[in-house]
């Protein structure tokens, strides 16, 4: 308990020093420098990508290899975006239609709440109980040598990510370009994405809940779900996910800033590699190999579709 409370008074406190930083430039007092506010208010993305070196690449960096559990950016993932958004809508350069600004501000926050209950949800409601397991495997990969390697690995990897798909909230916020039908599409994409993505990690979270259940009562467990989305989809979680980033970068796109396509693409490629992982590990458990490995000639990787007609197993339980 005691170590959750540490852990929940950390997460609080990490973000201050963006925050002050940016309110003393956004309102300077006497003692700013007038020079600092402007180059500051002049360079949104160049200020926005030093923060995040500063406070969380390397802040988080170093709480992580003192407390030899990076979990911090995980938590951070689900609210850098909503800190991002504002810190680009509350900008001295910031410009918007402000029906635009009001629908990106409202669908980031439903995003965000959604991802920090179902990180939270997870871990059991404990803060920093546990690590990403991929951070855990390079750890053993790497020994001696992770302590440096993670600020590659775990935190310069991730600022190109977060910053690169969070561009189209820097779009919306440095253009006044009535809302159109494609900003309509793209409000249903990003809805569609949170919804699915949320009930599919609610399905995801129940049928680990009823696992962990049966096997403490000595009861059979269910090897693989295949019920909801996860009969039409291997991973709708990590579609829904997909959907909401894609969904955002269509208000870019529709605001003359296509070039912007390189965060969800960079995302979703990266997604893809994770998928590998994941399904590799799966088949590496002894108890759903051959439940999972059926389910992978069956059901379709992401996008939600029919399912091929193969044969039941004869057994859909292992002990």
């Amino acid at each position: 308990m005691a170590g959750g409370v540490k852990n929940m008074v950390i997460a609080f406190l990490v973000p201050l020093p963006s925050i002050l930083f940016f309110f003393s430039f956004v309102r300077p007092t006497t003692t700013t420098s007038s020079s600092v506010s402007s180059w500051c208010a002049a360079h949104p993305l160049l200020v926005a990508n030093l923060l995040f070196l500063f406070n969380v690449d390397l802040l988080f960096w170093l709480i992580g290899n003192l407390l030899s559990n990076h979990w911090l950016i995980d938590l951070y993932w689900t609210v850098i975006p909503v800190m991002l958004l504002h810190y680009y809508k509350a900008h001295p350069a910031a410009v918007a239609d402000t029906a635009r600004s009001a629908v990106a501000v409202a669908l980031t926050w439903a995003w965000s709440a959604r991802l920090t209950h179902n990180y939270l949800r997870r871990e059991g409601w404990e803060w920093g109980k546990r690590e990403d397991w991929r951070f855990a495997e390079m750890r053993g990969q790497y020994g001696k040598a992770w302590w440096w390697m993670s600020l590659f690995a775990v935190y310069l990897s991730q600022q190109v990510f977060l910053i690169g798909i969070c561009l189209p909230m820097y779009a919306i916020h440095s253009s006044t370009q009535p809302w159109g039908i494609w900003d309509l599409a793209a409000t249903m994409a990003c809805i569609a994405g949170i919804v699915i993505a949320h009930f599919a990690d609610t399905q995801l979270h129940s049928f680990v809940t009823r696992n962990e259940k049966l096997k403490k009562v000595g009861e059979p467990t269910v090897a693989t779900l295949e019920d909801g989305l996860w009969r039409y989809s291997r991973h709708p979680n990590y579609f829904g996910e997909q959907l909401w980033w894609w969904g955002l970068y269509l208000f870019a796109c529709n605001l003359g800033q296509p070039w912007m396509l390189v965060g969800p693409l960079v995302n979703s490629m990266c997604l893809g590699y994770v998928t590998v992982l994941v399904e590799r590990r799966m088949v590496k458990q002894v108890h759903r190999a051959e439940a999972y490995k059926l389910y992978q000639k069956r059901t379709s990787v992401w996008i939600p579709w029919f399912r091929k007609a193969i044969p039941e197993p004869n057994h859909h339980k292992d002990t």
